[in-house]
């Protein structure tokens, strides 16, 4: 194995996922608590503090015991064991996580029977009539960079095709050897075209889902809570587009590939560079954010302590799965973690997510 192969790897995939699952406690909001809906006074108890830091310490202790398993099997072996044992490791990771999280999800069911935080608070739903119409994220017309790259690359492939060798590599390992080749047609001469516009599309699509997705409001402070959620989408979709035309450019730099001699490793290098910075800026963005901008210093909060917000725990199965027949959304916030989910109960909101990933499968398939 390439001894630069491991740390890579660890860097890029692994690392990046634990950071993210260790740390969500701290990226929800402070009504929200593993799950469970809580009064906003609640949250900087020292109970609550304890439980945060128990999950972050038991999901970082299993993550550094899974590391030192993957750096033991992954001595001698080839890049494609290697990447079957990340593959397994990483799962494993997510599946031990998610049971630790429910272990803190039904002990914080519990604590709020036990304690009735709710008693003697009215519940309240706070809803604002114009939030939709204020600036939330920025133009889709951005996208047109996006897809003006996109095309420009389909007509230069259709242009010089006859400079494209017999066999085109589509794959590279981390050393820059092609790993994978496919016989030149303009199938295969399409796919990063495809890819770009496939991307373009799905970039353009979370933009629009930004300013859509259903609002939720602090009705303890609910104009500190507006201002923090509206600079809450804007973040993302400044984020979103950056990325979106990032990742085009990518696409385009890897089709150029295909006609002038550059180099393998160059090109490795830039993708691992691309790979940290998206990764690196969407942890550090979750960080200073927080979910629904619950992270963001603006004013002071002022608290009546009379009113908390309305409970829909019985919506959220497990504290992580929306289905509420009675509610039009077909987006809205994630509970537990920083973005946006889809109401289960709503047809065409899962159709939608099948039809997303049935492409992302689809499109390999039919161009390679």
């Amino acid at each position: 194995m390439n001894e630069f192969l491991f740390p890579i790897i660890v860097l890029t995939i692994f690392i990046p996922v634990v950071l993210t699952i260790t740390f969500i406690p701290y990226w929800t909001r402070r009504t929200e608590s593993f799950g469970v809906t809580i009064p906003q006074k609640i949250y900087p108890s020292d109970e609550l503090k304890k439980m945060r830091k128990q999950y972050a310490g038991y999901t970082s202790i299993f993550a550094l015991l899974l590391l030192i398993v993957l750096f033991i099997l992954s001595r001698d072996t080839s890049e494609q064991e290697l990447g079957i044992q990340l593959t397994i490791i990483t799962l494993l990771y997510l599946t031990a996580s998610f049971l630790i999280y429910l272990k803190f999800h039904f002990q914080m069911k519990k604590l709020k029977e036990k304690r009735n935080w709710n008693e003697g608070k009215s519940e309240r739903l706070f809803i604002s009539t114009n939030f939709h119409q204020d600036k939330l994220r920025y133009s889709n017309l951005w996208f047109l960079i996006s897809f003006f790259i996109t095309f420009i690359v389909i007509f230069f492939t259709f242009k010089n095709y006859h400079l494209l060798p017999e066999r085109i590599p589509m794959q590279y390992d981390f050393s820059g050897e092609v790993t994978s080749w496919a016989d030149k047609s303009y199938r295969s001469a399409l796919l990063f075209p495809v890819l770009m516009l496939y991307m373009t599309l799905i970039f353009l699509f979370v933009n629009t889902i930004i300013s859509r997705a259903k609002q939720q409001i602090d009705s303890e402070d609910p104009e500190k809570s507006l201002k923090q959620n509206a600079m809450f989408r804007r973040r993302w979709s400044l984020f979103t587009i950056i990325g979106g035309i990032s990742l085009t450019s990518l696409f385009a730099f890897a089709q150029a590939s295909l006609f002038f001699n550059f180099s393998p490793a160059v090109f490795m290098i830039i993708t691992l560079g691309f790979t940290v910075l998206f990764i690196g800026g969407s942890i550090y963005l979750s960080f200073t954010t927080g979910q629904g901008g619950s992270r963001i210093k603006h004013g002071t909060m002022s608290k009546d302590g009379k009113t908390i917000n309305r409970d829909d725990d019985k919506y959220w199965k497990l504290g992580v799965i929306y289905f509420n027949r009675n509610d039009p959304a077909l987006f809205l916030e994630k509970r537990f973690g920083v973005g946006w989910t889809i109401n289960l109960a709503r047809p065409l909101a899962w159709m939608t997510l099948l039809l997303i990933i049935g492409f992302a499968m689809l499109i390999p398939l039919l161009f390679s």
